[in-house]
């Protein structure tokens, strides 16, 4: 073995690292919606964590993957350690199919069909074919298909230069003197896990196993301790993704670690003994692709059976490993560790802001009712006799009948708690999802994070109109102002009105729901129509000398709050809307609900008659 040699190695180590590497990345993208669903679908059930670990790992072709991802869910609190428990047990297993399909290269026969499935022999139709759906096809899923191909390919490339360049060392002594050194069990397990921990990824380490295997020196007996090895080295990536997570997270990771070790150390003593007493010929032979993609695959089965029954000691056992802080932890909403996986990131970005929805528009429901239960403020005499019973639920229902009729200081507290929390979410799902869209992600789901990136700075501005509405209130107090009967059931329809269009785009927002989002156009027309009139008939009260010029300043300020507010309402329907259509423009789907005039007119025409000044 030369120099040159030396040169095809390493060259074919590239590209064979490079191939698994972009595969995998392909494969998660392809297999974004589908990973959503597997995780949604956990339970405590062991079966089920099983198969989802394996079924995850299976497809992106790393158990080291599969874990760090597993860390970034216990740590956003996406997932219980007893369930990442069995997810990692499930991802041992499904590791192992690398080697399977690496060991298709060992194939010898003289059948045409047979040869068929040696990768040298479909691997060219492969790469054609993916160089085709890479560089011919627009759609995303069909270039990640085309990707998936060409990582493929140039994946069993490698593998065979890597095979081809060290063909040679069979006939080298020192070579030979190696692997009879790696008999020694304990050798071998240190052998296997010092290059998987470098490399960071049993798969790869396997296929360099494999490639070297074929130079026909590498015996069982050497492999298999060398396999026992390599599923402790992966353990490193998820113990590095730990660093700066919280507890629960590093207990994830521990429990790779522990699950391996324990493993390999129950089976490699059994190993020991059962060489020492009896003998086993075959350790002796040299092994083969298949036989490694076996021991591989045997190895991590054994492992499983004999971990899964005690996964409750092991869950006991890193709890001691890592103990409870003394201090309470504060968990992270996103975890970077999860952009790692843009699927299952988005969609962690999606339930954040999920939570930010609801807290904005529960701020604004709250401020407003605060604004008309406050005694001080006004005077509620005979007036709700007058006001349609529909309308005062709508806006009554937000404050506990126990805080109606003294609203105590801690509402306004919480409300101005909530627009602090909304600025929070704000900024971190802003920074999130610009790193997220900057990773290599599938068409529709850049669109879902630029949807998402439009609707935070809404829902948070939502938040802000319940500061200010409450401020105004406080305002009136301080300057011992208050509304007259007519400007509180002037307020009561309009709030009514505003209730229902938060109710309308959380709604859209949460379920997609079209049918809500179509609605909120002409009731946010029907807000602006009650604003205007609103303050005409707050002019009618000053020149009779019923209000004040201050007071009039602050009505002006609560109903553009109000108004705003339902604008906002209308920026977040015409995102889900946009979404439905495959458009990005907001403007576009508005006027295209303006115009399909029937149901337009139809709904703007019940809300008109809904929310009106017409005393009943």
């Amino acid at each position: 073995m030369d120099i040159f040699d030396v040169l095809t190695l390493i060259g074919g180590l590239s590209l064979f690292l490079f191939g698994m590497n972009i595969m995998g990345q392909a494969l998660e993208r392809r297999a974004g919606g589908n990973l959503r669903l597997l995780l949604s679908r956990l339970t405590t059930n062991k079966a089920a964590g099983l198969l989802t670990g394996l079924g995850v790992t299976a497809v992106i072709q790393s158990s080291s993957a599969t874990t760090v991802m597993v860390v970034g869910f216990v740590n956003s609190g996406l997932m219980t350690l007893k369930q990442a428990i069995n997810v990692i047990m499930g991802a041992n297993i499904g590791t192992t199919v690398t080697a399977w399909v690496l060991s298709l290269a060992g194939i010898e026969s003289g059948n045409i069909f047979v040869s068929l499935l040696k990768p040298s022999s479909f691997t060219p139709v492969l790469a054609l074919l993916g160089i085709i759906f890479y560089m011919f096809c627009r759609n995303d899923k069909k270039k990640d298909t085309g990707m998936i191909l060409l990582g493929f390919a140039t994946l069993m490339f490698g593998m065979e230069t890597m095979s081809g360049a060290v063909s040679g060392l069979r006939s080298v002594p020192w070579f030979q003197s190696l692997f009879i050194l790696f008999k020694n069990p304990v050798l071998g397990v240190l052998a296997g896990a010092i290059l998987t921990a470098i490399i960071q990824s049993s798969s790869a380490s396997v296929g360099i196993l494999q490639a070297l295997a074929v130079t026909g020196r590498v015996s069982y007996g050497a492999a298999i301790p060398i396999i026992m090895g390599q599923n402790i080295g992966t353990c490193v990536t998820a113990m590095i993704s730990s660093v700066g997570a919280n507890k629960n997270a590093k207990r994830a990771a521990m429990v790779h670690l522990s699950f391996n070790v324990i493993g390999t150390v129950v089976y490699l003593a059994a190993f020991c003994l059962i060489k020492a007493f009896f003998g086993l010929p075959f350790l002796d032979e040299y092994a083969s692709l298949f036989g490694i993609a076996v021991a591989h695959s045997v190895f991590n089965v054994l492992c499983t059976i004999l971990m899964l029954p005690l996964s409750g000691f092991l869950e006991k056992l890193v709890n001691r490993l890592v103990p409870d802080a003394k201090q309470p932890e504060i968990r992270p909403e996103l975890d970077e560790r999860l952009l790692s996986t843009p699927a299952i990131a988005l969609e962690r970005c999606y339930k954040v802001t999920a939570d930010m929805a609801r807290i904005a528009v529960s701020a604004l429901k709250e401020s407003a009712a605060w604004l008309l239960n406050n005694d001080s403020i006004h005077k509620q005499g005979s007036i709700r006799e007058n006001i349609p019973e529909n309308h005062f639920k709508n806006v009554r229902g937000n404050i506990p009948e126990s805080n109606r009729k003294n609203v105590g200081e801690n509402i306004p507290e919480n409300i101005r708690e909530k627009e602090e929390k909304t600025d929070y979410y704000e900024d971190i799902l802003g920074t999130y999802l610009v790193k997220l869209s900057a990773k290599q992600i599938s068409g529709a789901d850049s669109t879902e994070a630029a949807k998402l990136l439009k609707m935070i700075g809404d829902f948070e501005r939502i938040s802000d109109h319940a500061v200010n509405i409450l401020e105004s209130g406080e305002e009136m107090k301080e300057k011992g102002l208050q509304f007259t009967d007519d400007a509180v059931f002037e307020l009561q329809v309009i709030i009514g009105a505003i209730n229902e269009i938060l109710d309308l785009s959380l709604t859209a927002f949460l379920s997609d729901d079209l049918e809500a989002a179509s609605g909120v156009e002409p009731l946010e027309q029907v807000i602006d129509r009650l604003k205007e009139q609103m303050r005409t008939r707050h002019i009618f009260r000053m020149q009779q000398g019923l209000c004040s010029i201050d007071m009039g300043f602050i009505w002006s300020d609560l109903l553009t709050n109000l108004e705003r507010t339902a604008d906002h309402c209308s920026n977040i329907a015409g995102c889900v809307i946009d979404m439905a259509h495959h458009n990005m423009n907001i403007h576009e789907s508005l006027r295209n609900v303006r115009n399909d005039s029937r149901d337009f007119q139809q709904k703007y025409k019940e809300y008109t008659s809904k929310y009106s000044f017409e005393r009943s």
